[in-house]
């Protein structure tokens, strides 16, 4: 008897909308990069009803540097924790909106200065978007 083949579906592109509004209300999100990074709290925007971060400090060690040795990781949303795929962004047109986008929700004159710089050309550079992931090996914290 022959053996069905396995289909691998694609994953999902978007989160949902519930998700989606969460993330582009609230100020902040906890992010795990990698299989050892700990859960810290970034800035992130949503442009296009898609999930957006960048890295500030560009730390060698940091969660930037972690997704490009493994794109996956988790996210908390409220009591939710959803694992992702970290797609890096290389389009001049995302990466616009993406800056206007951080200028506009963080806007107080506390983060203003911490929003125009992640609009540098050094943070620019780790644009990436996070896209909801399943199957993933890791684990959630």
């Amino acid at each position: 008897m022959a053996h069905p083949k396995k289909v691998r579906m694609p994953l999902p592109r978007r989160f949902s909308a519930d998700i989606v509004t969460a993330l582009r209300d609230g100020k902040s999100l906890r992010i795990r990069a990698g299989a050892t990074h700990r859960f810290i709290g970034i800035w992130v925007v949503v442009v296009e009803s898609r999930v957006f971060v960048r890295s500030w400090s560009v730390k060698t060690r940091g969660w930037y540097r972690a997704f490009l040795t493994d794109p996956r990781g988790f996210i908390q949303s409220g009591d939710r924790t959803i694992p992702v795929l970290a797609v890096r962004i290389r389009t001049g047109r995302l990466r616009d909106a993406v800056d206007r986008a951080y200028l506009e929700k963080y806007a107080t004159p506390g983060a203003l200065k911490y929003a125009k710089d992640l609009g540098s050309p050094k943070s620019r550079a780790t644009t990436i978007e996070l896209r909801p992931a399943t199957g993933s090996r890791l684990t959630s914290a």
